[in-house]
C-alpha cells in the first residue's frame, strides 16, 4: 500500500514521530528543552498567521470584508497565545538560561525568517534586515519574494481607493479614515475593517514589549546571541506600526476641524512605516 492510500492515524496525520524527535538540546540542563519547544511553537504559529494574513489578503481584494473580520478573529486570538507564551518562558531563571546559554551561539532569534517575512507581508519592508538572517536557499527566496510582493497595507489602500475613497497625498488618506470614522453606522464594514486593523498593530507592539522585557530579565543589557544587539536593538523595534496612519488620525477625531497644514507636517511617510 503506498504512502498516500495508507490508513491515516492521529500520530501519522500530525506526523508527531518527526515533530517529537526535532527537540534536540544541545546540553543535560533541564530548561533547554522549554526553551526549544516554546520556539518552536513561534515558528509553527508564525507559520499560520502568515497564512491567515495571505487569506484576509484575498478576500480583501474581493471586497468580503465579513470573511476578512472571519481571519482577524482568528489572527488575533494566536497573538494572545504568542503574547502569553512569555509566560511560560519566564518561568526559566537567568541562572537556569545562562548555564545553556553559551551553545546556542551563533543561533539567535534575530535569524527567524518567518518573522521577517510577516513584518514585510504587513508592509515594514527593509531588505538590509536579510544582510543578518542567513538565511538558507529557500528562506531566501521566501524573503525575496514577499519584498517583491504586495502587502497588507497594500491590500488596505487598494480596497479604500475602490470604494471611491482617496489614499495619496498623505493627509487625503487621513482625510478618508477620518471620515469613515466619523461615519462609523454608515460605513460599518469599513469601521470595523480599521479596528481589526490596529488591533493587529496593537497586539503586535503589545508581544514586542513582552519579548522585550522577558530579554531584558534573563540576560540584562548583555548582547544576543548571533552578534544581535540584544535589548538595545529591541527597544528601537517597540515604536513600529504596520499602520501608523490608524494610530495618527485619532488625534483628528472629534477636532471639529480640517485636516490642516500643521497636521501635514507632522505627518507620517511611507518610510516611517519601515
Amino acid at each position: 500500500m503506498s504512502e498516500s492510500t495508507a490508513a491515516v492515524n492521529y500520530s501519522s496525520y500530525l506526523a508527531l514521530g518527526e515533530i517529537l524527535a526535532a527537540q534536540r538540546p544541545r546540553s543535560a540542563e533541564h530548561d533547554e528543552l522549554l526553551f526549544i519547544v516554546i520556539h518552536q511553537v513561534y515558528e509553527l504559529w508564525f507559520k499560520q498567521l502568515l497564512h491567515e494574513i495571505e487569506g484576509a489578503m484575498r478576500f480583501l481584494a474581493t471586497g468580503d470584508l465579513l470573511k476578512v473580520q472571519k481571519n482577524f478573529r482568528r489572527i488575533h486570538t494566536i497573538q494572545r497565545v504568542l503574547e502569553h507564551q512569555v509566560d511560560i518562558l519566564e518561568t526559566m531563571t537567568p541562572q537556569e538560561f545562562n548555564a545553556f546559554r553559551d551553545g546556542l551561539d551563533p543561533a539567535s532569534g534575530f535569524q527567524s525568517a518567518q518573522f521577517r517575512e510577516m513584518e514585510f507581508l504587513c508592509g515594514a519592508q527593509k531588505t538590509g534586515y536579510l544582510r543578518f538572517l542567513e538565511p538558507t536557499g529557500r528562506e531566501r527566496e521566501q524573503l525575496e519574494r514577499r519584498l517583491d510582493a504586495p502587502t497588507l497595507h497594500d491590500a488596505f489602500l487598494a480596497l479604500l481607493a475602490r470604494r471611491g475613497y482617496a489614499v495619496e497625498p498623505h493627509e487625503a488618506l487621513i482625510a478618508s479614515l477620518k471620515t469613515i470614522y466619523e461615519d462609523a453606522e454608515g460605513r460599518y464594514d469599513l469601521y470595523l475593517l480599521l479596528e481589526d486593523l490596529i488591533e493587529f498593530d496593537e497586539r503586535f507592539l503589545l508581544w514586542r514589549g513582552r519579548h522585550v522585557r522577558m530579554v531584558e530579565r534573563m540576560i540584562g543589557l548583555k548582547p544576543g546571541t548571533g552578534g544581535s544587539l540584544g535589548v538595545a536593538y529591541l527597544e528601537k523595534t517597540l515604536s513600529k506600526k504596520f499602520f501608523p496612519e490608524l494610530w495618527e488620525v485619532r488625534t483628528h477625531l472629534g477636532s471639529g476641524r480640517h485636516y490642516g497644514a500643521q497636521a501635514s507636517a507632522n505627518a507620517t511617510t511611507p518610510a516611517d512605516r519601515s
